[in-house]
């Protein structure tokens, strides 16, 4: 598969919020330990990029997998990666969990 097919959609807060409500989404946070165990989004998988292993991540179950980090721009990285290694899961949440949070959704501390 060349690079020039990959591709990354961007998902605003609200739109992750609602796939999670609604059981479509599995959200994969690929910061690093020290990140997530300050704060962390709820119920999300977590798959530090430095340690990044797209099967690592539990079968979706037909469910949609969005990746998330702190401000965009490494789960664009590993939707790329993970798109290179054949897995179909080409969506991130844009801006993050600073995005996440300045939309006034809840996070885990």
């Amino acid at each position: 598969m060349s690079d020039q097919n990959l591709s990354v959609r961007d998902l605003t807060p609200e739109e992750v919020a609602a796939g999670l409500r609604e059981g479509r989404m599995v959200l994969v946070d690929v910061r690093e330990p020290n990140e997530t165990a300050v704060e962390r989004f709820p119920d999300a998988v977590i798959v530090p990029l430095s340690d990044f292993d797209a099967g690592a991540i539990p079968d979706p179950q037909g469910r949609e997998v969005v990746f998330a980090c702190r401000s965009g721009r490494r789960s664009v990285t590993a939707s790329l990666a993970a798109q290179q290694h054949g897995y179909p899961y080409a969506s991130h949440l844009a801006g993050g969990i600073l995005a996440w949070k300045a939309a006034g959704l809840p996070t885990e501390t």
